[in-house]
């Protein structure tokens, strides 16, 4: 999706890259949740009961909240207290809140400055508490708050003096890479790495979170015509590897293993889950990838092995952006929701469905997305596939304004009555 002038949100990647394709050429009730889970229970086990209904609620270009930077605490707080409102409105159980939008953050951080989302002032207090307060505000009406992170994005631009004097980019120039108009934090250097898990840890310290959460954005999705030059940290710490492409998903990877041992040692209760793009590769790429023909495959162009990641239990849920519509002939969500349960089958990682709300209705979308019931079929359709364990929707701003009553059907024909998130 769009924001004002054409800036690229978090989840327009996962549109312009399948509309560019490439690559070659009933109710859910509480007491009786959707029946997911792991197979690996074994039979005659009972499988955990639960099902996950959250949403998304991005903050970067203040897309869903707040709904612009520069209103007063007051007025955030009572913003933020109604997308928690309007989550029991539509008996969700979950709020996925982004809390690290650009190397910033959304509560008092000893290692990053405030968020300019907030203030419109990088650096400047708010006057309150936006975590703190989401946490205790989302534990009162019995939601979940899982604190979404985006771990190397710096920022939407390219230059380094618009970031507040002490940002840590300004004091480690030689962290950051340029490309594709923003700056970003170099993966491929340990030093980044220690220093992206100690500012996720200093929330999960301070609050008692439900999750720590990583989108989709890991290496940068590609850019035509630009590279993104990490040469001297490949030349330093690449020389075990094969190739370049080997040595950066082992960056990825240490990154999601060490975040992981560190939020279990910090609050063994916080879970760790991502919403990466829901392509890992094209079967003609590899035999084990999906019958789809994407144009961004995470494995090559995010360096973002995230098949490994549920079947080795990295990681304690995954949530597929499968943001395309039942029958697509490049990105079929019937294929995709499928592939995700075979890879999720056997394994203790929980598996959601990312959701397109945002798409319902929009003009610019397929004519699938025009009509109404397209998210509540695929509901119906995941109920085939016992691990998927719920569905996310991308996102706050479009569940509270619910453009052609998308969202209003998935709660009349699934969420009729309240359910727990799974555990």
């Amino acid at each position: 999706m769009l924001h004002g002038k054409s800036r690229l949100s978090r989840r327009a990647f996962a549109v312009t890259a399948l509309s560019a394709l490439v690559a070659g050429g009933g109710a859910v009730a509480a007491g009786a949740a959707m029946a997911g889970g792991s197979d690996s229970a074994g039979p005659g086990r009972r499988r955990p009961y639960g099902e996950m209904r959250g949403v998304w609620v991005a903050t970067v270009a203040n897309r869903d909240w707040p709904s612009r930077p520069g209103l007063t605490a007051a007025e955030q707080r009572a913003e933020l207290i109604a997308h928690l409102d309007r989550a029991v409105h539509d008996r969700l159980n979950t709020v996925i809140f982004q809390v690290r939008p650009t190397a910033d953050a959304l509560w008092p951080s000893p290692y990053e400055p405030w968020s300019e989302f907030l203030t419109g002032t990088q650096g400047k207090d708010p006057g309150w508490d936006p975590l703190g307060t989401a946490v205790q505000e989302a534990h009162a009406r019995s939601l979940e708050l899982h604190a979404w992170f985006n771990p190397y994005r710096i920022a939407t631009h390219t230059d380094p003096t618009k970031l507040v004097a002490t940002h840590p980019a300004r004091r480690h120039p030689d962290w950051v890479v340029t490309y594709g108009g923003k700056m970003y934090y170099n993966p491929g250097l340990p030093e980044v790495r220690a220093f992206v898990e100690r500012a996720i840890l200093d929330a999960v310290r301070k609050y008692p979170l439900d999750a720590v959460h990583f989108d989709d954005y890991f290496y940068p999705y590609p850019v035509a015509g630009q590279t993104f030059d990490d040469d001297a940290a490949y030349d330093s710490y690449g020389a075990d590897f094969p190739d370049r492409a080997s040595w950066r998903r082992d960056n990825i990877d240490r990154l999601v293993r060490e975040t992981a041992s560190l939020i279990k040692q910090t609050r063994p209760a916080t879970q760790f889950g991502i919403s990466p793009f829901g392509v890992w590769r094209n079967e003609a790429t590899d035999a084990r990838g999906s019958d789809t023909q994407a144009g961004v495959q995470t494995y090559d162009d995010l360096h973002a092995d995230t098949r490994k990641w549920v079947r080795e239990h990295w990681i304690d849920y995954i949530a597929p952006q499968i943001y395309w519509n039942i029958g697509l002939s490049a990105a079929d969500y019937a294929k995709l929701l499928p592939w995700w349960a075979e890879v999720a089958k056997g394994t203790a990682t929980k598996l959601y469905i990312g959701e397109a709300l945002y798409k319902a209705g929009d003009p610019a979308q397929p004519a699938a997305w025009q009509d109404p019931a397209e998210l509540s079929r695929h509901l119906t359709l995941a109920k085939e596939h016992p691990q998927v364990r719920g569905h996310v929707f991308f996102a706050a701003k479009d569940v509270a304004t619910d453009r052609i009553g998308a969202m209003a059907r998935v709660v009349a024909d699934h969420y009729r009555r309240p359910a727990r998130p799974p555990r």
